[in-house]
Protein backbone atom coordinates (compact mmCIF):
# COMPACT_ATOMS: atom_id res chain seq x y z
CA UNK A 1 0.00 0.00 0.00
CA UNK A 2 1.17 3.56 -0.96
CA UNK A 3 1.82 5.71 1.81
CA UNK A 4 0.74 8.73 -0.21
CA UNK A 5 -2.72 7.19 -0.69
CA UNK A 6 -3.28 6.68 2.76
CA UNK A 7 -6.67 8.41 4.05
CA UNK A 8 -6.63 10.36 7.39
CA UNK A 9 -9.27 10.53 10.01
CA UNK A 10 -9.85 14.22 9.02
CA UNK A 11 -10.25 13.85 5.37
CA UNK A 12 -12.38 10.49 5.91
CA UNK A 13 -14.78 12.67 8.05
CA UNK A 14 -14.14 15.83 6.31
CA UNK A 15 -13.46 18.11 8.51
CA UNK A 16 -9.60 18.81 8.45
CA UNK A 17 -10.69 22.23 6.50
CA UNK A 18 -12.22 24.33 9.52
CA UNK A 19 -15.41 26.21 8.31
CA UNK A 20 -14.95 29.05 11.13
CA UNK A 21 -11.52 30.37 12.67
CA UNK A 22 -10.75 29.23 16.21
CA UNK A 23 -8.69 31.47 17.95
CA UNK A 24 -5.87 29.16 18.28
CA UNK A 25 -4.61 29.24 14.83
CA UNK A 26 -1.38 30.47 13.54
CA UNK A 27 -2.85 32.98 10.11
CA UNK A 28 -1.19 34.71 7.66
CA UNK A 29 -3.46 37.13 5.55
CA UNK A 30 -3.09 36.89 1.47
CA UNK A 31 -3.94 39.23 -1.21
CA UNK A 32 -6.74 37.61 -2.78
CA UNK A 33 -7.19 37.16 -6.83
CA UNK A 34 -9.09 34.97 -9.06
CA UNK A 35 -9.06 31.09 -8.71
CA UNK A 36 -6.55 31.75 -5.53
CA UNK A 37 -8.77 29.83 -3.06
CA UNK A 38 -9.11 26.50 -4.80
CA UNK A 39 -5.50 26.78 -5.93
CA UNK A 40 -4.35 26.89 -2.35
CA UNK A 41 -6.90 24.67 -0.68
CA UNK A 42 -5.58 21.86 -3.54
CA UNK A 43 -1.96 22.63 -2.76
CA UNK A 44 -2.45 22.62 1.37
CA UNK A 45 -4.23 19.02 0.82
CA UNK A 46 -1.89 17.11 -1.28
CA UNK A 47 1.34 18.92 1.18
CA UNK A 48 -0.21 19.24 4.56
CA UNK A 49 -1.31 16.59 7.33
CA UNK A 50 -3.34 18.79 10.04
CA UNK A 51 -6.39 20.99 9.94
CA UNK A 52 -6.60 24.27 8.14
CA UNK A 53 -8.74 27.40 7.74
CA UNK A 54 -9.14 28.95 4.53
CA UNK A 55 -11.16 31.62 3.60
CA UNK A 56 -11.97 35.05 1.97
CA UNK A 57 -12.12 37.71 4.63
CA UNK A 58 -12.28 41.36 5.31
CA UNK A 59 -8.69 42.41 6.21
CA UNK A 60 -5.97 45.06 6.12
CA UNK A 61 -3.71 44.43 3.55
CA UNK A 62 0.15 45.56 3.63
CA UNK A 63 -0.64 49.12 1.78
CA UNK A 64 -2.57 49.61 5.11
CA UNK A 65 -5.64 49.33 3.23
CA UNK A 66 -9.53 47.55 4.40
CA UNK A 67 -10.22 44.87 1.27
CA UNK A 68 -11.24 41.38 0.93
CA UNK A 69 -7.98 39.20 1.96
CA UNK A 70 -7.35 35.25 1.93
CA UNK A 71 -6.78 33.72 5.66
CA UNK A 72 -5.20 31.12 6.15
CA UNK A 73 -4.93 29.37 9.62
CA UNK A 74 -2.88 26.36 10.61
CA UNK A 75 -3.25 24.64 14.07
CA UNK A 76 0.32 23.56 13.70
CA UNK A 77 2.75 26.64 13.33
CA UNK A 78 5.24 24.77 12.05
CA UNK A 79 2.38 24.07 8.60
CA UNK A 80 1.99 27.95 8.57
CA UNK A 81 6.09 28.33 7.71
CA UNK A 82 6.47 25.54 5.42
CA UNK A 83 3.18 26.64 3.81
CA UNK A 84 5.06 30.56 3.24
CA UNK A 85 8.53 28.65 2.20
CA UNK A 86 7.17 25.74 -0.38
CA UNK A 87 3.82 27.00 -1.72
CA UNK A 88 4.14 27.90 -5.21
CA UNK A 89 0.96 29.74 -5.47
CA UNK A 90 2.64 32.15 -3.21
CA UNK A 91 5.83 32.91 -5.43
CA UNK A 92 4.47 35.63 -7.86
CA UNK A 93 2.86 38.11 -5.68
Amino acid sequence: MNLKNKISPNDFFQIRRLKYQPPHLATIDLAYTYNMENAISKWIDSNLKKRYFLKKVIGVTHENKIESVLRAGFEDPKELSYFVLACPHLKYK
